[in-house]
């Protein structure tokens, strides 16, 4: 039997999630605790400042996410800018407890709690319209994360997604297996 539109959205969302949960995994592999802290400029984060952001704002947002506002009174959103961490470990500690927090909570979601009007910052939305607005603030904030890592490896950098020159040999392996209903998330390393 088929998965409903409601089902395949949920399946779906965690995986994605996941994908820019993993592709920050794999620029944290690739940088020390001082590389961490680099920021190009007084006016810029360093990517341990944005994982301080992107934890507090998971956990504030996906507390009690069908229950109470989205901005705990507890969320100190200006400290996430100021604060960083002292290690490189504490930082990632952080970054799978908000990571944690978020999947846990889509994992227990329903089908029919996306229909239901959540607040942020007493604003209504849908579960789902909630759902889009944190999937695009963390993709564009791990895009930042990846963008810094990227700045500071220069050459010796290990791409995240096809290699550059590598375009014609990666479509090549895809268009030599059969069709078939999978998310793009499956098979990634």
């Amino acid at each position: 039997m088929a998965a409903s539109i409601n089902q395949n959205f949920l399946q779906s969302i965690v995986k994605l999630f996941g994908y820019y949960k993993s592709l920050g995994d794999k620029t944290f592999d690739q940088l020390t605790n001082e590389e961490l802290q680099w920021r190009p400029n007084d006016a810029s984060n360093s990517i341990a400042l944005i994982v301080h952001h992107l934890s507090g704002n998971m956990l504030s947002r996906w507390t009690d996410f069908l229950t109470s506002d989205g901005e705990k009174p507890w969320r100190d959103r200006e400290a996430e800018f100021e604060v960083g961490y002292n290690d490189k470990q504490s930082m990632i500690d952080a970054w799978n407890k908000g990571w944690s927090c978020l999947l846990a909570t889509l994992e227990g979601l329903k089908e029919e709690d996306l229909e239901k009007i959540i607040y942020i910052r007493n604003e209504g939305q849908t579960v789902v319209e909630a759902i889009h607005r944190q999937l695009a603030h963390y993709a564009s904030h791990v895009g930042q994360v990846m963008f810094i890592g990227k700045q500071i490896k220069g050459d010796d950098w290990k791409s995240l997604s096809i290699s550059k020159g590598g375009t014609k040999e990666f479509n090549a392996d895809k268009f030599r297996k059969p069709q078939e209903r999978k998310h793009f998330t499956e098979g990634l390393k």
